[in-house]
């Protein structure tokens, strides 16, 4: 596989990975080198690519396994899980101070879920993939999957009830 085939394959996915690796490592930087990182083992397996039924789920894969590796590193003590990519169209400032402080506790609470939730969570609540290909990506069957994301949305959403029910968390 020549490299302009090779970018032809990876471009359509390669900012999903990135997404994935900032959900989970915070920093730019490390995501950037994430991956930097997953591109390199992709080109590396370039010439076994074509036998793969989705190069993205591998990639989406090689990418959380890597991620959660930097996680359990001795580096890892100035890492946590955040996300923050998401888009704004310019609302009134009033919109975009509720909508920012919303959005904050659920960056919180999401931080406070289990890895594999938040995984979850990124994979289909934010970069909208199917359960299937959520299940070949996190090794995990759809029905395992969808009650895990019930379970997880529901403890999301109680939290942010309490909030602002009480004005605490």
């Amino acid at each position: 596989m020549n490299q302009n085939v090779f970018i032809e394959l990876i471009n359509p996915f390669k900012d999903k990975v990135f997404r994935l690796a900032k959900r989970l490592l915070t920093s730019t930087e490390e995501a950037e080198d994430a991956t930097q990182e997953v591109m390199v083992k992709l080109w590396n397996k370039k010439d076994t690519l074509d036998t793969y039924n989705s190069v993205e789920a591998i990639a989406m894969t090689m990418t959380k396994n890597y991620c959660l590796d930097q996680l359990k590193s001795k580096r890892a003590g100035n890492l946590k899980i955040v996300h923050n990519n998401y888009t704004d169209r310019e609302p009134q400032l009033d919109k975009k101070l509720e909508d920012s402080n919303s959005l904050e506790w659920v960056e919180k609470i999401i931080s406070q879920l289990p890895e594999q939730l938040q995984i979850l969570i990124q994979l289909r609540d934010v970069e909208q993939y199917e359960f299937d290909e959520i299940a070949k990506i996190v090794n995990m069957n759809e029905t395992a999957i969808r009650v895990a994301l019930s379970r997880a949305r529901k403890k999301i959403r109680e939290s942010m009830v309490n909030t602002h029910s009480y004005g605490i968390q």
